[in-house]
């Protein structure tokens, strides 16, 4: 039997935590039982209970979230959205003058390195969009010493030979590739730009690069999938759920559609504090006050918590033996940070580890990757390990110089993050397009200046890394990352009113 087509006034009537219902996409929820389930509490829902909150939705939940995860009894059916009275927001001076900005945006042929993709973004997109892309754990120690590690790492380049001709092109995990980076997992793409991580997955097939598909993404997986070209390879990144028949089901569903690896994210058993994201929460007028039992989870936690609280924190080696029974994909181990733990997974016979501290995250003060594998190729070396297991880094990677330096240390390939969506965020796919070019300009350059013809020819000896394991070793000032790092800040003190 048809569904009545609901009216504005229908969902109006269900605007409490007693009876609370919300239209997404033009089609009305009931979410009431739902209400003290919800990761980033009830507060936020009961805001729009009664009404429209696509516009809140959209951005970090996949399209296909409420065929997902909410009981087929709580799908109303369509509304008639001619009758849903839009709301009147008073002007945001605020977004006034971010809309400002983004009409005297530079023209995209000005960024000539990703950090100026950076600066952009930071000056057009959303404050609370900016705070979750661009927050680090705690002090940001690490977040900061991502990039400067490379810093301290020296080329030594050897001349006359014969550059006119270089080949970037690698195989990892099997896979071909043109260049020797990946864009890494990173969640909630639509933050950043309505459309989300297909625009990453567009660009990454203009430049044969292989795309990591994050399990937080905003776009639904499929969509991700869908976008691809013709054999673009791409990977799934897993946090993996404490329903372990969830987590089958996605990851076999990923195989099913092709993905060529599984990521399993294992340093994230509960997620760092990150406190620009955090303190954005503290803009809602009046949300510290009069806090409801139904509203017991911490808001102010950020959009990260929001999203993540599925996460298993009892995950172990003992469950690798599960995921080898559940998929035929390699397993790679995502967020190694100790030599001993490359050496567990080579007794585990995982085929490749990603060295990474969730881009500084997680663990604060925890060291960079490619610090982390100056010192796990030395040792694999010594054990005649090195071909046993692939090395990848990720966290910090601004120049193909610093993808370079890890190569020649050892890291089968890199992962960027961070500037993609920065590029996506300030100039849409031309944007990521861009940004990738750039780094395949720069990395064809820097080959002919160290001098090699191929990827296989980067090794130990055209680099000192020597001042890695000394973290009080200066280095030259980095005008570019200072201009835009974003600054912590302390508590505001509120306006005295001018009434």
């Amino acid at each position: 039997m048809q569904q009545k087509i609901l009216t504005g006034k229908d969902i109006a009537e269900h605007n409490n935590k007693d009876s609370c219902w919300v239209i997404i996409h033009g089609k009305a929820y009931d979410v009431t039982e739902f209400l003290p389930e919800h990761p980033g509490g009830s507060k936020i829902i009961l805001k729009y209970a009664g009404k429209d909150a696509t516009e809140e939705f959209e951005p970090i939940h996949p399209p296909d979230t409420l065929d997902k995860y909410l009981d087929r009894s709580k799908h109303l059916g369509q509304v008639d959205m001619s009758t849903v009275t839009a709301e009147e927001k008073a002007l945001d001076p605020d977004e006034e003058a971010r809309q400002q900005r983004i009409a005297s945006m530079p023209g995209l042929d000005q960024c000539f390195n990703l950090y100026d993709f950076e600066s952009v973004a930071k000056r057009v997109m959303k404050k609370t969009a900016w705070a979750y892309y661009s927050s680090g754990a705690d002090d940001e120690i690490t977040l900061r010493e991502n990039h400067s590690a490379y810093h301290k790492i020296w080329f030594r380049p050897r001349i006359l030979v014969d550059v006119e001709k270089v080949d970037m092109s690698t195989t990892m995990l099997g896979s071909k590739c043109e260049i020797p980076f990946y864009v890494t997992a990173t969640a909630l793409g639509k933050l950043g730009n309505p459309e989300g991580e297909v625009l990453l997955t567009r660009a990454a097939a203009r430049h044969g690069v292989i795309q990591m598909i994050p399990t937080l993404a905003s776009c639904s997986f499929d969509e991700i999938v869908d976008a691809k070209k013709g054999d673009q390879v791409q990977w799934l990144q897993l946090y993996v759920n404490k329903d372990r028949e969830v987590t089958k089901k996605i990851v076999q569903h990923a195989e099913k559609r092709g993905c060529k690896g599984l990521f399993i994210t294992v340093d994230a058993p509960q997620l760092g504090r990150r406190e620009k994201d955090m303190r954005t929460k503290f803009d809602d007028v009046g949300s510290n006050v009069q806090k409801t039992d139904a509203d017991a989870v911490d808001r102010s936690q950020g959009a990260a918590r929001a999203i993540s609280s599925f996460i298993d924190p009892s995950l172990s080696w003992k469950d690798i033996p599960y995921f080898k029974s559940i998929t035929k994909m390699p397993i790679v181990l995502k967020g190694v940070q100790r030599v001993e733990d490359v050496l567990k997974a080579i007794e585990h016979d995982i085929p490749a580890v990603v060295l990474s501290n969730h881009g500084g995250r997680q663990l604060d003060t925890a060291p960079s990757a490619i610090e982390i594998l100056a010192e796990v190729m030395p040792e694999l070396r010594r054990r005649n390990l090195q071909d046993r297991i692939e090395i990848y880094v990720d966290g910090g990677i601004r120049r193909a110089s610093d993808i370079i330096k890890a190569l020649c240390l050892g890291a089968k390939g890199v992962g960027v993050g961070r500037p993609f969506l920065y590029a996506m965020s300030a100039y849409g796919e031309p944007g990521v397009v861009r940004a990738m070019q750039l780094l395949k300009d720069e990395f064809e350059m820097g080959m002919r200046l160290i001098g090699v013809r191929s990827v296989a020819e980067l090794g130990p000896e055209f680099v000192d890394a020597r001042g890695l394991g000394m973290h009080s070793v200066p280095t030259p000032g980095d005008s570019l990352s200072f201009d835009v790092y974003d600054r912590l800040v302390a508590p505001a003190f509120a306006e005295k009113s001018k009434l």
